[in-house]
């Protein structure tokens, strides 16, 4: 199983990171977690394109991880010529989601029905919601679910992913709380969103100390991974983003609270498992 950094950027624009999302490929099964902003472009150069997923997985309804969602449904759509469903699984809210999105193309997809006979029937998705202690299986793989804490977004998940005795935890946007050491325990590969609470408390803007109550910060997501014993804590999502030339004081500060890899890196970084 690989785990690619499709994006490892925030809200804040950044000509290097991609909006968040993440791409597991494991044989030939493919699956989006989150659609941040530039993420078919990101998909690409991991070697993969909406086309070959088998299903889009979304954490919650934040906008830099659903922003280009859009973009995956419709990429699939003309990629597959309009013969392949898209399964769509995310929290209470995404179908309603989904269904807006749909209607902010209608004009796109108007167009390109009306120049492409093989497109006739529009986009095909199947959006499904989830909620915490769920479990369902895509191919080989087998997904669980469990609650995750970034209120006032609500409700938000995590996902565990397991192939032939791999796993890997997903959780996106959260505090430490019992639904991320639910999906992470013992987990081979755990991706966690960061922030440096040392660097962001020193801003002057009351909108950038406001993330400081709702988002790990990475003395925390090193606690978590100690506590319950993962194998490789992978950094995400970093705020503020790192230059290379810092990636080693980052990984220093985790190390005073996990003592196993630490991986942090650009966009299309990849976690081999």
């Amino acid at each position: 199983m690989d785990v690619v950094l499709t994006g490892t950027g925030s809200p804040l624009p950044d000509p290097n990171r991609a909006g968040p999302s993440t791409l597991i490929k494991a044989d030939d099964c493919h699956v989006l977690i989150d659609a941040g902003r530039g993420v078919v472009m990101r998909m690409a150069g991991a070697g993969s394109l909406p086309l070959f997923l088998r299903a889009v997985l979304i954490t919650h309804l934040h906008s830099d991880h659903i922003c280009d969602l859009n973009d995956v449904i419709t990429t699939h759509w003309i990629m597959s010529q309009g013969n392949a469903t898209l399964p769509i699984y995310g929290p209470p809210g995404i179908k309603e989601f989904v269904n807006r999105q749909m209607h902010a193309l209608e004009a796109d997809i108007g167009y390109r029905i009306e120049h492409h006979e093989e497109l006739t029937h529009g986009p095909k998705v199947e959006v499904i919601e989830v909620g915490a202690g769920e479990q369902f299986t895509l191919d080989d793989l087998s997904i669980r679910i469990a609650a995750t804490e970034h209120a006032p977004a609500k409700p938000t998940v995590g996902y565990r992913i397991e192939h032939n005795e791999v796993a890997v935890a997903l959780v996106g946007d959260t505090v430490p709380c019992e639904g991320v050491d639910e999906l992470a325990r013992e987990a081979d590969a755990y991706v966690q969103t960061v922030i440096r609470s040392d660097l962001v408390g020193l801003s002057p803007n009351p909108m950038m100390l406001d993330i400081l109550d709702y988002h790990s910060d990475l003395e925390q997501a090193a606690q978590t991974a100690a506590r319950v014993n993962v194998k490789r804590l992978v950094l995400t999502h970093m705020v503020p983003a790192p230059t290379e030339d810092q990636y080693p004081e980052w990984i220093s500060q985790a190390q005073h609270y996990f003592d196993g890899e630490i991986v942090i890196g650009d966009d299309l970084t990849t976690v081999s498992l």
